[in-house]
Parts: structure tokens; C-alpha cells; sequence
């Protein structure tokens, strides 16, 4: 056996190539597959594909995870490069791979189902494939070679599934939240405004969907806003601390397989690479068994989905109509709303949101499961979490925007109808209390009608 054959099999891979057909043969220990000639990726990747593929959504489909990956391999290689742990034309070529992924290039080449078992070394492998598939046409090799750049021995060097995943999946996670945060910020913006706008409209409020006291219109978008404000302030802040990681760790926290002097500055070129004040973990066992990090992050988003599903509900309510509802604000028209119905015009704005915000509660499910069901030294599940969260920012990002956009910034108050419905039984007989007391408007309630008691006010 040659000596490259040799330490391919100690890579897990060895390689034969077949142009015949447009394709290569790949083998490792459990057999041979062949992958289309061009492919960036390799055996392990195709192996993760045909055998753990279940959800439909390819690692391509989440190119800031991508990006992530490739940074912490970025960090990975110049830390590998200061420890000495490969020659320098090695890591130089490594580092311009990166470079390609983070620009966003052959994102088509990652193809692994982003939901699968095996603690995410599908991903990981992908990633590692394709770098060093890349690394070596830097140096004018071949693709499918691994010569002189192996996707396990170099790219991989230093580091460990446990500890790559974990470190990108929380770095896109915090890079995917930008457009949500700046959403958010639009959306209080426009409740504010509309709360400002309405304070000269009276009109009615309810309790247990009944008829209760006068209230400012804008007083009610005040509440909007302000719980909108409370939630994206915890939100924020759990998401920043997802900074916090564990690269160096390697698979349960003890770093064996990570030279000292790789350790030693790994966080350091990570902050490089990223552009974030990334820390390391106080505890990397910690960080391999437990994702209540990302759950606490899940938790979150859930609670802010679920406030604005009541956000969207109210303004349903308050727009329903337009004559046997409460018509008391009306919602742009942004399309038909019947096919039956000429004329007919729903609020499919906020019922978009709605459904958008369940969805993001079934992913909270998916992320709590991910943490109840951790076992021993490692959360092989982490990947699902990661992937869930990453769901939802998406969903809620998009949804947020067409919220504010398309419905927030047009609410127009039904004045006459809001004065109407202001001065209904209730109200009146709320004031009276104020002059009466509790006790004898009861009784006036039993013993006069309503415009009996209207007329004790004038």
C-alpha cells in the first residue's frame, strides 16, 4: 500500500478515480460510492445523505450557517498555522477556502439533510469535504485526491464535530438575528406612532369579551408597543449571549486532540474571523452535555410569537366587521379576501402572523425536546436545536416585516364608530359608580333602564 493510500485510510477514506461516466469513486471501510465528478463534496458527506435524510432541508438551504462554519474553520487553521500543527502552504490554502465559503460561494455543494443523527458529523464533514476539495485546487490538485490537503487530518485539525457545530450554529444564530432585530425595531416604531395618532379617539375596552370602560384607542396601541419592546429587549439579550462557546473543547470539554498552543489562541483568531466578541465557555463539560442555552434563546422567541399572535388577534377582533363586527379600526386591503364573497376583504396580514407565530411555537417544541432528551457527555441533538431556532428567526423575520409594512403603518380608526361604542351602557354606568358608589348603581341597574340611567348623568 503507497503512503498516501495508507494515511487515506487512516482518514477513514481512500479514493480511486472513474472519468468514464463524469463521476469519481470514493471508499472508505464501509464500501465504495461514486459522486459526481465535479462535487466538492465527498464519501462522507454522500453517506450522511443517503442514510440520515429525512426533513427536506439541506445545510445549502441555511447559507448563514454555512458562513459560520466556514469562519470557525478560518479561526481553526490560523490558530493551527501559530501552533505549528501543518506547514504553511497547507494552511494558506485552507484559509482561501474559507474565504470562498464565507463569500457565499458553492453553497449548492452543501447537501446534507441539516437534520440528522450522529451529533451533526454530517455537517461537519460536508464542511470539510468541500474545504479541503477546494484547498487542494488552490494548489493546483484534483478534486476527490485529499492530496495534499485532507479533509480530516488538516481541516479538521484541532478541532471536533462537538466543538465546530456548537461554536458556528450559535454564531449564525446571533449574525441570523440582525434583519429580526431590525424588524422589531420598525414594528414598535409603527405601534408608537399609531398609539400617538389614536390618543384622541375614545372608544371602548373589554374584559372576558364584554363591555367595559372608555379608553384612548392609542392608549391600547401603547400596550402593543410596549410589550412588543419588553419582549425584543429579553430576546436580545439571550441572543447575545450565545457569544459564549466552547471551540477547543473539542467532543465533551476536556480538549484532547487540541495542542496547547491552539488553545491557547483559538477565541483570539475567532474574534478575528468573526467580527464578534466571542468568549469561551467556563465550563466546556457543561457545554457538551447541555443546549439549555439555546432552549433559554427558544424560550424566547416562542414568547415573543406568542405576543404578537395576541397583537395579530386583537386587531382581528377590532377589525371585524365591517358592520356586525367591532369595526373599530380598519385594515389596509392588501388583496381579495373571498372567492365566494364579491367585495370581501379579510385581515390576512395579521392571520399570516398568527400562523407564522405557530410555527415558530412547534419549533420551540422541536428545541425543548432537543434538551430534555440530552444524554451523558454530549447533546447529540444540539443540530436539531440550532436548525429550529434558525427556523424561526427566518419565519418571524419574514412575517414581521410584512406585519409592519403591510398593516401597521396603514390602521385607520373608525372614529364614529369608536365614539358609538364609548358611550354604551357600560361606560356610562362605570362613571356613575365614580359619583354614586358600587352599591347604589347596582341597585339602579335593577330598577331603571338604560336610558333612565343615561339621563342621571346629564
Amino acid at each position: 500500500m503507497s503512503n498516501f493510500a495508507l494515511k487515506s485510510m487512516v482518514g477513514g477514506i481512500s479514493i480511486s478515480q472513474e472519468n468514464k461516466l463524469g463521476t469519481r469513486t470514493e471508499a472508505d471501510h464501509f464500501g465504495k460510492i461514486n459522486i459526481p465528478q465535479s462535487a466538492l463534496y465527498g464519501i462522507q458527506t454522500m453517506r450522511t445523505v443517503q442514510n440520515l435524510s429525512f426533513s427536506g432541508q439541506p445545510l445549502k438551504n441555511y447559507p448563514e450557517y454555512i458562513v459560520s462554519l466556514a469562519r470557525v474553520k478560518k479561526a481553526a487553521a490560523l490558530a493551527n498555522l501559530e501552533a505549528n500543527v501543518f506547514d504553511d502552504s497547507i494552511g494558506i490554502a485552507i484559509l482561501k477556502a474559507c474565504d470562498q465559503l464565507i463569500q457565499g460561494n458553492y453553497q449548492d455543494q452543501f447537501i446534507v439533510d441539516i437534520l440528522h443523527g450522529g451529533g451533526g458529523i454530517g455537517t461537519n464533514m460536508n464542511v470539510n469535504e468541500v474545504l479541503a476539495n477546494l484547498a487542494n485546487q488552490n494548489l493546483g490538485g484534483s478534486t476527490g485526491t485529499y492530496m495534499p490537503v485532507h479533509p480530516v487530518d488538516h481541516v479538521n485539525a484541532s478541532q471536533s464535530t462537538s466543538d465546530v457545530c456548537h461554536t458556528a450554529i450559535r454564531l449564525a444564530i446571533v449574525r441570523c438575528f440582525d434583519r429580526l432585530d431590525r424588524h422589531l425595531i420598525k414594528m414598535q416604531d409603527a405601534l408608537e406612532k399609531k398609539s400617538q395618532e389614536f390618543m384622541g379617539v375614545t372608544t371602548i375596552s373589554r374584559t372576558c369579551l364584554q363591555d367595559a370602560m372608555r379608553v384612548q384607542l392609542g392608549e391600547v396601541f401603547s400596550g402593543y408597543a410596549s410589550l412588543l419592546k419588553r419582549r425584543h429587549r429579553s430576546l436580545k439579550e439571550v441572543i447575545l449571549s450565545l457569544q459564549t462557546v466552547n471551540l477547543g473543547g473539542t467532543v465533551i470539554g476536556n480538549g484532547v486532540g487540541a495542542p496547547e498552543k491552539y488553545k491557547a489562541v483559538i477565541m483570539k483568531k475567532l474574534r478575528e474571523v468573526s467580527n464578534m466578541n466571542v468568549t469561551l465557555r467556563d465550563n466546556l463539560f457543561d457545554a457538551a452535555q447541555n443546549i439549555d442555552d439555546l432552549a433559554h434563546v427558544s424560550n424566547q422567541l416562542s414568547l415573543l410569537a406568542t405576543s404578537l399572535i395576541k397583537v395579530a388577534k386583537d386587531l382581528r377582533l377590532l377589525s371585524s366587521g365591517p358592520e356586525a363586527g367591532f369595526s373599530e379600526i380598519t385594515l389596509p386591503s392588501v388583496q381579495a379576501g373571498s372567492s365566494f364573497f364579491p367585495g370581501k376583504v379579510n385581515p390576512v396580514i395579521p392571520e399570516t402572523m398568527i400562523q407564522s407565530c405557530f410555527q415558530v411555537l412547534g419549533c420551540d417544541r422541536a428545541v425543548q425536546a432537543a434538551l430534555e432528551h440530552g444524554e451523558l457527555d454530549l447533546n447529540v441533538f444540539e443540530g436539531l436545536a440550532g436548525a429550529n431556532i434558525l427556523n424561526g428567526l427566518h419565519m418571524l423575520t419574514n412575517s414581521a416585516h410584512s406585519f409592519t409594512e403591510q398593516c401597521l403603518k396603514d390602521i385607520a380608526p373608525n372614529e364614529e364608530r369608536c365614539e358609538s361604542l364609548s358611550n354604551t351602557l357600560i361606560p356610562i354606568v362605570v362613571e356613575l359608580k365614580e359619583r354614586l358608589g358600587y352599591s347604589a348603581v347596582s341597585k339602579l341597574m335593577k330598577e331603571h333602564d338604560r336610558e333612565s340611567i343615561k339621563n342621571l348623568l346629564e
